[in-house]
Order: C-alpha cells, then structure tokens, then sequence
C-alpha cells in the first residue's frame, strides 16, 4: 500500500497540487487524467521519490517494493537486454553480480565459500533460478525476439528499448507499479499482452496514460486531477466519464425530483456494470462497480469543449473515386496503383505501420501534393475540410484566434466567433490571444473550430488525437460518431479508431486490406488475419496504429 498525505507542490505562482490525501491499496489499479500541465506525471515522480513535495509525505508500507517505468532509454546501453530487465529487481541483481564475482575468483577462500553459500539461499528465494527465463517470457511477449535477448541496449532500436524498460518496471513482481505512458511505441499484441498481465496482476498499479482503451479495460479506479485536488472515482475511464456527464445534467435540473433522480443514476449503475461484464475488464473482475452507492457518483468540475460537425448539405451518389493512385518520394513507392471507391456513408479508419502512406494520400486528396499517375474524383456534391497532421502552415503567427476564425464565419459579428471559441474552452479575452503563444493542444481545437465553421460534409482528419488532452479526444470522438457524412482518418487511439470507424482499410507491404467492419471486429476476424499474415510473412511486432 502507498499512501500520499497533504501533499503539496508549487511552482513559482502555479499551485500543482494543495493538501492531497489518496490511499492506494493492493489489487487494484488506479488511472490519473487530468488536462494537459495538471501534474500527472509530476504526481508519480512524487510517489516514486523522483520529485519532493513542498509539504506532506509519501509513506510505503514497510517491506514493499516499487518500480517505476524508467524515461531514459540511454541509461542501459551497455548492458545486455536481458540483464537490464532483470535489474528491475536490484535486490536480486545485486544478489547475482555478487555470486557470480566470487565464482570467478582465481583465489577461492574459505570467508568466499560462506559468503556464496549464504548468497546461494538468498538467490534462490528471490526466484533467481527462474530470473532469466522469467524476463525472457516478458521479452517475448512484449515482442522482442530471443535473439536480441543477448545484445547490448546501444544495439537494438529506440522502440525497442522502450519495451524492454517496461519488462523491467514489470519484472519480480512488485507490490508497487508506477506506469507513465507504458503503451507509448507498442503494437496492439503487446498492448493486449500488458492488458492481460496487469488484469491478473494482484499488486497496487497507477498508471497515466491518454489511451481510454486501455484504461477501460485495467482501471479499477480513476483519479482525476482537477484544480490542484485529486478526486479517486470508483470503475474505469468510461464509467467516471458517463457518470459524471450523467450527475452535471441531474446538477442542472433543479426541478427533478430525488427519487427520480436515484432512479436514474441506479439504472445506469445497472446497465454500465451490466455492461463491462461482458468485456473483459478489471472492473468486472473486480465486481466493484457493483458497490457503488448513488451518493458516489459526482458531476466532475472538467470541462469538455463542444465538438458538432453539420453538413452545409448532403451527399449526393458519388462521393469519391480513386484510380491508379500512384506517388514515389524519393525513390520509394508510397502509393502504388491504389484504387478506392468511397461511399457516401464511410467511415474510413486507415491502419498499418506505413504512416507516411496515409499522410501522403490525404494530402494528394485535399490538393496540398501532386500524384504521379492516377486519378481521384470526387463527387459533384462533396465538399472536403481537411486537419493535416502539421498545422503550423494554416497560421500566421502574429494574428489572433478571433481574427484567424473570423475568416470562415458567415456571421460579421464579432461576438459570435467569442462565443464559438468559448465553446471550445477560450474563454473572454483568451480570444485575442496570438496564435504564436497557442499550445499543440490549443492549435489543434482552434482547427477543430474552423472545420466546424465550414461545414463540410467530407472530412479528412491526419492523427487529431496526438496533441489533445483526453476530454478534447472524447468530445472529438463523439462529435465524429454523430457526424452525418464521409470521414477519412488515422488515429493512435484504439478507441477512437473502434468507436467511429464502419470500414478499415490497412496498408501493407504487400497492398492493402480493405473491409467494411469495425476495428475490433477487423482484430479478430479469420479471413483479416490470414491475409494480415500472408501480406506481413516474417515482418514481427507490426504497429497497426
């Protein structure tokens, strides 16, 4: 157990955290979110020692061992991938390089042969008998072949070794697991293989991550960071996030009853946690939601901008036909002889490790490059808004959001670009402010406010997730479900890429895969997969999103 008491922390006039009190216990698994700045990661150096608060302490049950997931992917390049694993549990390791320089001493002395016996016994009840093959499973599963097991971190790529950090975080099993980030640069089998360590997993984890499907399905609990306050939530991301949407609303509504209130939430209740059982989540495994009582559930004080795209008009037959598309940058073939006919109705996710491809395609489709051969068409009634995955050429620099948005508005009058951009969370005189000073996180929503002010009824969205915080990727997420026309993306997020997509076309070095099913459906399919593993051969830990 550890146990985080009137923890306070700022820096220069910003306040991250104010008197924080959060317990966290064995067997459960803890997700922090909070908006982008709010101080996860600072939280987790916090618990992990790394970061000394301004007052309070951090206490760890006597005897526990914690790990965290090491950021600095140099820090082993001289020692062998499996040894660096290993060192994830010092205590042994320390144990191992002990014993094995007494075994190599010319010079065997009595004093050395207590020694070793009693490192003997401590060797073999910390597992190290079974420490090599135990790290070489981790390896594997996190896919990273056994042929690499015996190399030097200096000689595998930067992807890699970020797998073979989170073995070591993993490795010994320990009480406390301090993750930042774990599914950054991995494919979907090793995310689904982390999925199902953690899942039987009976120590305490705490995790920060943007992925919501991989929070969904090993959260047990969720700790919102919010105004300096951490708030725990019982159940995982979907859960706090439908509850408190459902709680704000019942806020609202004065008028309605207690009873019916209770009702309400009661059935939700209900249907949720009837609901993750069918899924294979921790939070059924747990039954904790099954727990909950009504005076749990709270309206979060998190705002969430608005996100609604509506067609100026509707597509007609002919949305878009593409023939022979074909295009070579720098003597690679990144398109070749691509063919596409895309429906009024699609929803198109593209998938597969070539990104470039993607990009290269939709930038050919919204006119920002030239084909080499081929052709694309689209219909007569079509109309096409486009977020390219760089978006520092829509700008210039030394104009205002309001100004930037006042271009794409039908209405002359400045109040209604304020109240558009309020929408999007830039409040007041935020609307002044020059685009040069903006976020990632903030250019990325002025974009969003600007395709909704266009009114397409196609749309082609390169990677819009990467720079939003998680309640802008949610608002995105379900402004795109409803949205009533032809959509073409690529995203990292897997349940974005699930919940909004009815087709998936992937590419492959061998062609594409092109089916009209949702992502999850595209995952487990026979027909997919056989032609996934006839288009990939021996191509290992492919990266699909």
């Amino acid at each position: 157990m550890i146990t985080a008491s009137n923890i306070s922390l700022s820096y220069g006039t910003q306040v991250l955290f104010k008197d924080v009190n959060i317990k966290f216990t064995p067997g459960n698994c803890y997700g922090i979110i909070g908006a982008n700045g709010a101080g996860k990661s600072t939280f987790l150096k916090i618990l992990s020692g790394e970061i000394e608060p301004d007052t309070g302490e951090v206490v760890i049950t006597p005897g526990e061992r914690m790990t965290t997931l090491r950021q600095d992917h140099f820090a082993f390049n001289k020692y062998r991938v499996i040894d660096t694993v290993i060192m994830g549990y010092k205590k042994l390791y320390d144990v191992m390089q002990e014993r094995d320089e007494i075994y190599s001493k010319a010079d065997f002395s009595e004093e050395d042969g207590i020694r070793a016996a009693e490192l003997e016994g401590e060797f073999a009840e910390l597992g190290g008998w079974e420490a090599e093959a135990n790290a070489a499973q981790m390896l594997d599963g996190l896919g990273i072949p056994v042929d690499m097991h015996e190399k030097k971190m200096e000689e595998i790529e930067d992807n890699l070794k970020v797998r073979v950090l989170l073995a070591q975080a993993l490795f010994g099993n320990p009480d406390i697991l301090l993750l930042d980030e774990p599914t950054n640069h991995l494919d979907l089998e090793s995310i689904h293989w982390l999925e199902d360590y953690l899942e039987n997993f009976n120590n305490t984890v705490i995790v920060v991550s943007h992925d919501r499907h991989f929070l969904n399905t090993v959260c047990t609990h969720i700790c919102d960071i919010d105004y300096g306050k951490i708030q725990l939530y019982v159940g995982n991301y979907d859960f706090w996030y439908e509850s408190s949407q459902l709680a704000a609303k019942q806020l609202k509504d004065e008028k309605k009853r207690r009873e019916d209130k209770i009702a309400e939430l009661k059935e939700f209740i209900q249907r949720f946690s009837s609901n993750v059982a069918k899924a294979k989540q921790a939070t059924s495994r747990k039954k904790l939601i099954d727990k909950l009582t009504i005076d749990d559930i709270k309206p979060s004080s998190r705002r969430f901008p608005y996100v609604a795209f509506k067609p100026n008009r509707e597509i007609g037959n002919n949305c878009l036909e593409i023939k022979g598309l074909t295009k070579t940058i720098d003597g690679v073939k990144v398109l070749d002889n691509l063919n596409l006919l895309v429906n009024p109705t699609d929803k198109i996710a593209f998938v597969g490790p070539n990104h470039f491809a993607k990009t290269v395609l939709f930038q050919i489709l919204a006119g920002e490059m030239e084909q080499d051969s081929g052709t694309f068409t689209w219909g007569v009634t079509t109309s096409l808004s486009y977020f390219p995955k760089d978006n520092s050429k829509m700008f210039k620099e030394d104009e205002t959001m309001a100004e930037y948005l006042q271009q794409y508005s039908t209405e002359d009058d400045d109040s209604f670009v304020r109240s558009f951009l309020g929408r999007m969370l830039f409040s007041g005189d935020e609307a002044l402010k020059k685009i040069s000073v903006l976020s990632g996180g903030e250019r990325v929503r002025l974009v969003l406010a600007k395709m909704m002010l266009e009114g397409a009824n196609c749309m082609i969205f390169d990677e819009p997730t990467s720079h939003l915080d998680l309640e802008s990727i949610q608002a995105l997420n379900d402004g795109l479900i409803n949205f009533k026309g032809m959509l073409m993306f690529n995203s990292h997020d897997h349940q974005f890429v699930d919940s909004i997509a009815n087709r998936i076309i992937e590419f492959t070095p061998n062609g594409i895969i092109d089916k009209m099913m949702n992502f999850e459906d595209y995952l487990v399919d026979p027909g997919v997969k056989a032609l996934r593993d006839k288009a990939y051969k021996d191509v290992r830990g492919v990266v699909l999103l």
